[in-house]
């Protein structure tokens, strides 16, 4: 019978850094006054302005339900609008307010910060490695028969980078 592993199993450890992550961006985002689903939607917002609910909820990756339920709460804040496209009455536009592009700004500026400081000690060298680690694991995840046991390597779509809402990977370069 074998023993507990000598060292931590890799998914226990990156779940761990995942959550503590997840945990420290969500608290950067609120102390600039938001979240993490009013900035995926925000972000969606400048890139593709005009944006309907369906093409927002795609690009964002939440589900339409869950995404009227965020969307309610940003327009009663002020910080978009909805309006029915005149073309098609049941489509939805969504767009933001100027309170809404304070808003961006604002959480713009949260997450380049703290994504300066996830960075810090880190060479560009690294960060590359670091997202094409992450893209194999990612694709080791999706479809396990893809990697190349003891290889150490991945199908050529594992070296993607890992799949985050357009423009999430790098908040500091946003329009």
């Amino acid at each position: 019978m074998a023993g507990p592993p000598r060292e931590t199993p890799l998914g226990i450890v990156l779940a761990g850094v995942g959550r503590e992550v997840s945990r420290a961006f969500d608290d950067a985002l609120s102390a600039a006054g938001g979240s993490l689903p009013t900035w995926l939607v925000l972000l969606a917002l400048r890139r593709h302005p005009g944006a309907s609910q369906r093409e927002l909820a795609a690009g964002v990756g939440i589900q339409g339900a869950t995404l009227t339920h965020h969307l309610n709460a940003m327009e009663e804040g002020g910080l978009v609008t909805r309006r029915r496209d005149p073309a098609n009455r049941r489509v939805h536009i969504v767009e933001l307010t100027p309170q809404g592009e304070a808003a961006f700004h604002r959480l713009r500026e949260a997450a380049a910060t703290f994504d300066r400081g996830l960075r810090a000690g880190l060479g560009e060298a690294e960060v590359h490695t670091l997202r094409l680690l992450l893209a194999k694991l990612q694709a080791n995840v999706r479809d396990p028969g893809t990697a190349e046991v003891g290889s150490g390597t991945a199908s050529p779509a594992a070296t993607a980078a890992p799949h985050l809402p357009a423009g999430a990977e790098d908040a500091g370069s946003c329009p």
